[in-house]
C-alpha cells in the first residue's frame, strides 16, 4: 500500500515538473498601441496626402506616420491633434468607405476641445475651413463652433467657460425657439454668411 503511494505522488511530481518545463513565458504585448485611446476616427478622403497638409495647418497635426501606393494615393496615415489619434486614407473606388464628397455629406462630426478655442478657430478659417455654425458661447457652458474641412468633414470646436445662468437660460430659450420651429441653429446663421461673403 505504502509503495502505491509512494508511485503515485512520485508520477504526480514527474507530470506537474513536466508541465512547468514545457510552458513558456508568453511575450508581453500591448493589446492597445501605444498613444491610442479606446476609439479612433478613420476618415476616407479624396485627396489624403493634400489633406493631412492641410490638418497640420488647420489644427497643427503632427504626421506620425505614412503609408502609400504607387502613384502617391495613401493606403493609411496617422496623425495627432493634441493628444489625439486620427487616422486617414484615400478613397478608392470599389471599397467599402466613402469619401463625404463623393455622398454629397458626411453624419459624422469630429469634435475638438481646446484650450484657446477663438486661436484654435480662426488658425482652422484661415486655412480654408468653412462655418457652418459660428462660434458662440452655448447654453450648456461651452464655446463651440462648427465648421466643415475641404474634404467635406465636419469638426465641432469647443472649450468649457464659465457662463452666467442668466446668460445660459437666454441661450437655451434662444436654441429651444429654433428647434420648436423644426430647425437647427445653423440654419439661422446661413443667410448671415451668405451676406458677408457678398461683401
Amino acid at each position: 500500500m505504502r509503495r502505491r503511494i509512494r508511485r503515485v505522488i512520485k508520477l504526480a511530481k514527474k507530470s506537474k515538473s513536466k508541465k512547468v518545463s514545457k510552458s513558456k513565458p508568453k511575450p508581453k504585448v500591448n493589446p492597445i498601441p501605444k498613444g491610442f485611446g479606446t476609439v479612433t476616427p478613420y476618415l476616407t478622403i479624396n485627396g489624403a496626402a493634400e489633406a493631412l497638409e492641410w490638418y497640420k495647418k488647420a489644427f497643427s497635426a503632427k504626421e506620425l506616420n505614412r503609408e502609400t501606393i504607387p502613384g502617391g494615393k495613401i493606403m493609411h496615415a496617422r496623425i495627432r491633434i493634441g493628444d489625439s489619434i486620427v487616422l486617414l486614407a484615400d478613397y478608392f473606388p470599389g471599397g467599402s468607405t466613402k469619401d463625404p464628397n463623393t455622398l454629397g455629406s458626411s453624419p459624422v462630426t469630429l469634435h475638438v476641445y481646446s484650450k484657446n478655442v477663438d486661436k484654435l478657430w480662426q488658425q482652422a478659417v484661415d486655412a480654408g475651413a468653412k462655418i457652418t455654425m459660428p462660434i458662440d458661447n452655448q447654453f450648456w457652458g461651452e464655446r463651440y463652433g462648427q465648421l466643415k474641412d475641404p474634404f467635406g468633414h465636419n469638426w465641432s470646436i469647443s472649450q468649457v467657460i464659465v457662463m452666467s445662468s442668466k446668460e445660459k437660460k437666454e441661450k437655451q430659450e434662444q436654441a429651444m425657439a429654433m428647434f420648436s420651429q423644426g430647425q437647427h441653429p445653423e440654419a439661422e446663421q446661413a443667410p448671415q454668411q451668405a451676406s458677408m461673403a457678398q461683401q
